[in-house]
Order: structure tokens, then C-alpha cells, then sequence
């Protein structure tokens, strides 16, 4: 394909059947997507990813997933490398961005993009760093079990306590997608935290990892791991959360990618002291 402008560029919604196009293109920049990510993502808000196209061939992506009436976060940006810089990605932005209306809109913007970002209204909020490493030798610790059915309500109640809004549809979905494993830790009858870990391209990814203390996430880490030891596997946390910094530090993981937390404007409060693992850079 020769170059095209901008105005050759036809923007419209993604479906679920595109989103092989888009995950293709976002590991080939190295960020490691979910292989069964697709049917969460579009479940929360299925009018929520873009694809662009020069003669009905795909030349950009991006989704602005709605979640809820005040928040939305936008991820999956991406231009093909060949035919960059010449305004496709700009007018995919501004195109899917109409998509969060008064929203408030968060992402996690790669270094590169980030002053790119805060021209466009973003402020930085905090970094996450992206923890990789082999995983530890571990026993199921106590207090710990496989989540089933009967706790998506409680683990739904959970999350919106850790997350900026509720997002039932998507939860429904990530606790149960092929090769997804998720687990819960109770205190009694009370749901001290959760994680879920689930097969990438290059390596296992944990996220969400929600927890009460750092004793709690410990434990919800090392039953993640437990049946994994020996393999790769990474966690995307944010750096103000040291104690998440030093369970993946323990763990012998090392930094390996970073990302910054930015927002157009407030979001509803939550506990980030309980987010010891980013449940995905590309939704939040």
C-alpha cells in the first residue's frame, strides 16, 4: 500500500472479529495481550474499539471502553508501522474519543506517547511498572481457593472498591476465559482479596491481583503461581503501591516495561492500596 492521507482513512467500529488484527499488531509492539482477552474486552463495551481503514484494509486501531456513565479508558493504540506519520493515528484518536463523551478518560501511555498524552489533556496520575520473572516454587497457601460461580457477586462488590467503576459485564467474563485461573482469600465470611492469571503472548500475565494487605496479596500471588512454577510470568503494578513493588521483588521479578496512569480529569475514589497487580493496560 502507498502512502494515504488522512482523508483516504475511513474509521469505524471494531467487532469482535477484528480483534485478532488488533492483538496481532499490539504484541508485535511488544505488549504481551491476553490470548483470550477479546470476549472480556468487547463484553464491557462492545461499541468501544475502532478499527481504520485505506481501501478497506486495516491501518490503525484504538478502543475507548465505556465503564459506566463517568469513566472510560482507552487503549490498543496503534498504527501500522509502515504507514506512520501521516495523521491516521491523530484522526482514529479524535474519531474513537468522541466514543467517552464527558467522561472521564484514563490510559496507560507508553514513555514515547506520554507528552503526546498530556497535550491531548491527560495529567499523570503514577507510573506502573511491569514486574517479569520465573515463578517461584509454592504451595497453595491457606485461605486460599479456586473462585467459582457463587463468588462473582462478591468478587464483583470487591472490585468496584479498587477499580474507579463497576464493571460486572467484564468480570463475568475474565474470571472464566479460556485460561483464565482465578482465586479468592477470605478472612470469615469477608473477601480479603482476588487475582486471576491467564495465558500471553510471550509470557502468564496476573491481573487483577486486589487484595487487603499485603499478606493477603502474597498469598493470592503465590496460589496464582503455584501450578506455574518455572514458567514466566509478569505483573503490571503501580509504583506508588510499595508493597506491591516488594512482593514482586521477592518474588526475584524485575522491572521490564513501564507505563504512566493518566486521566482528563477526577475519578471516582477507590482503594489503590488494595491494586497490588493492574488488571490490563489496555482496559484499566
Amino acid at each position: 500500500m502507498t502512502s494515504a492521507a488522512p482523508q483516504d482513512l475511513v474509521v469505524t467500529q471494531a467487532t469482535l472479529a477484528d480483534w485478532p488484527v488488533i492483538s496481532e499488531w499490539a504484541a508485535a509492539e511488544g505488549w504481551n495481550p491476553g490470548l483470550s482477552d477479546g470476549p472480556a474486552f468487547f463484553a464491557q463495551d462492545p461499541e468501544g474499539f475502532f478499527l481504520g481503514r485505506i481501501d478497506g484494509e486495516p491501518v490503525s486501531a484504538i478502543s475507548v471502553v465505556r465503564h459506566g456513565s463517568d469513566y472510560a479508558f482507552l487503549g490498543c493504540y496503534l498504527v501500522r508501522p509502515d504507514l506512520r506519520g501521516h495523521g491516521h493515528g491523530l484522526m482514529t484518536w479524535k474519531t474513537a474519543l468522541a466514543h467517552a463523551g464527558n467522561r472521564t478518560v484514563g490510559l496507560d501511555g507508553v514513555v514515547a506517547q506520554q507528552d503526546n498524552y498530556r497535550q491531548s489533556g491527560f495529567a499523570l496520575a503514577y507510573r506502573t511498572i511491569r514486574f517479569t520473572g520465573t515463578a517461584p516454587e509454592a504451595a497453595m497457601p491457606a485461605g486460599v481457593r479456586a473462585a467459582g460461580p457463587d463468588d462473582l457477586a462478591a468478587v464483583t462488590a470487591y472490585d468496584g472498591l479498587c477499580f474507579p467503576a463497576d464493571r460486572p459485564r467484564f468480570l463475568a467474563e475474565w474470571l472464566t476465559g479460556p485460561g483464565h485461573r482465578a482465586v479468592v482469600r477470605h478472612d470469615g465470611d469477608r473477601l480479603t482479596g482476588y487475582g486471576v492469571i491467564r495465558p500471553g503472548r510471550d509470557t502468564l500475565r496476573v491481573g487483577p491481583l486486589f487484595a487487603d494487605t499485603p499478606d493477603d496479596a502474597r498469598a493470592l500471588f503465590a496460589a496464582l503461581t503455584a501450578d506455574v512454577a518455572g514458567r514466566e510470568v509478569a505483573i503490571d503494578v503501580p509504583e506508588p503501591n510499595t508493597a506491591g513493588v516488594a512482593l514482586a521483588e521477592e518474588a526475584g521479578f524485575t522491572p521490564s516495561f513501564e507505563t504512566a496512569r493518566m486521566y482528563t480529569g477526577p475519578v471516582r475514589a477507590h482503594a489503590r492500596e488494595r491494586v497490588f497487580g493492574v488488571t490490563t493496560l489496555e482496559l484499566g
